[in-house]
């Protein structure tokens, strides 16, 4: 049996790795986003380079909010009046007119800009920015209070997050990072598991619709069909996704390195290798997360991927190749694709709204451990650090539910494949699950 599965496997394989949309696909695919990114960066540096500053011209009939230039924008003063002003924008003297009327610093309110162009958002929020705080600087000094001796009691304060492991030991720990890992890790199974659940399916209904499988099950058992075309085609997924990790790594490697930048891992890699230690000048949020990724283990997120990365495809791709050999064509299939995408989107919903948030919460909990949605909700869960007992009860949990959809698809692909002409619905598939 196993040899027989292993044939069928091989031929899935080979039969897909072979074709040049596959050889296609996997080389011009990792170049889209570093194209895109090296697109962006030459833009930006181009703009930057050669385009001269933004003059704004400011008509403040307070004579109380005065700007302070940047390399981007340059603020004018003059007494003009509004028509004058709007009139240097019109002849292109001026890029924008900033009109600020008698306000009441209670309520202010009138201010206007005026342009010929829609103004870039941060410039807008660089604006309202330095307006609040001009204005805020203003009603402390008319309330008596000097805003210089105010801004001297500020303090900023830090919390430097610590996980203690029941060892004894300590790593860093950093929100924003453990969240960038878990939504990449969850997003990428779950569009794995749709990709190539679905060629599955339309794999069978190809397969079914040619008559080629009335051919193969006369030497082969429907199971071993089935998850023989499964394995097969989760094997050649997994090949072009390692593939393209490989690229992705090489050539945005090669855009950042044109353009004079570095990626995180080599700056973390000469950062610790002054003596084991980062050094203590520079930006220390970076440092901070320079040192969490460093405190990171590495090998257990990327075995627990691929333990995910293959049980929620196998999962699923059961329930794919039931649908495709129960009907006839993928506009067919409609009609049971929705119970089982259910599952999948309350998992991708569940891992923004709770995983991502508290990943110790009873809601993530039971999401990370009920086999449909753990291959996504674990991956969520699983760089802010997860007990190894819920790592072993969901893994578990999700090899008897792959055992268990493998068992039901089997009984209906054993009967479906050979049904051609016939209007299947749910009446019918649990008619086929009953049978012996």
């Amino acid at each position: 049996m196993a040899n027989k599965i292993f044939l069928v496997i091989q031929r899935e394989y080979l039969a897909r790795v072979k074709k040049r949309s596959f050889l296609l696909a996997t080389l011009i695919t990792p170049l889209i986003f570093p194209t895109i990114l090296g697109l962006f960066l030459w833009v930006g540096m181009s703009d930057t380079v050669g385009e001269d500053r933004k003059v704004i011209e400011v008509v403040d009939e307070n004579n109380s909010f005065f700007l302070e230039s940047n390399e981007l924008y340059s603020f004018s003063y003059s007494e003009l009046g509004q028509d004058d002003a709007k009139l240097l924008v019109q002849e292109g003297l001026r890029f924008g007119f900033l009109y600020i009327p008698k306000l009441d610093i209670q309520n202010p309110k009138g201010i206007v800009f005026y342009s010929e162009e829609t103004p870039p958002i941060s410039m807008i929020t660089n604006l309202e920015a330095s307006l609040q705080s001009k204005m805020e600087s203003l009603r402390l000094q008319v309330s008596g209070i000097d805003p210089l001796l105010l801004s001297a009691f500020k303090t900023n304060v830090d919390i430097q997050s610590i996980i203690v492991s029941e060892a004894g030991g300590e790593r860093i720990s950093n929100s924003v990072v453990n969240y960038a890992i878990g939504f990449l890790a969850g997003i990428l199974i779950y569009t794995f598991i749709f990709v190539y659940g679905n060629q599955v399916m339309q794999g069978v209904i190809e397969e079914k619709s040619s008559r080629i499988i009335e051919i193969l099950v006369s030497s082969l058992k429907p199971f071993q069909l089935m998850m023989g075309k499964i394995i097969g085609i989760g094997a050649v997924g997994l090949t072009q996704f390692l593939i393209w990790i490989l690229l992705i790594s090489l050539v945005s490697s090669l855009v950042m390195g044109y353009f004079g930048m570095k990626m995180p891992q080599q700056q973390m890699l000469e950062m610790s290798g002054q003596q084991g230690l980062f050094p203590a000048e520079g930006n220390p949020e970076i440092v901070e997360i320079l040192q969490m990724i460093q405190g990171l283990d590495f090998v257990q997120i990327t075995l627990t991927f691929l333990i995910y990365f293959v049980g929620g495809y196998l999962l699923y791709g059961a329930f794919f190749a039931a649908i495709g050999a129960a009907v006839d064509s993928p506009s067919d299939a409609q009609q049971f694709m929705f119970p089982v995408t259910i599952p999948l989107l309350v998992a991708y919903m569940g891992l923004f709204i709770f995983v991502l948030d508290d990943p110790n919460s009873n809601v993530s909990f039971w999401l990370s451990i009920i086999p449909f949605t753990s291959p996504v909700a674990m991956m969520g869960r699983v760089s802010f650090g997860v007990p190894w007992h819920h790592l072993v009860l969901s893994i578990s949990l999700l090899v008897a539910g792959f055992l268990s959809t493998a068992w039901l698809a089997g009984k209906i692909y054993r009967i479906g494949i050979l049904v051609h002409g016939s209007k299947v619905n749910y009446k019918v598939l649990w008619k086929w699950l009953k049978q012996n």
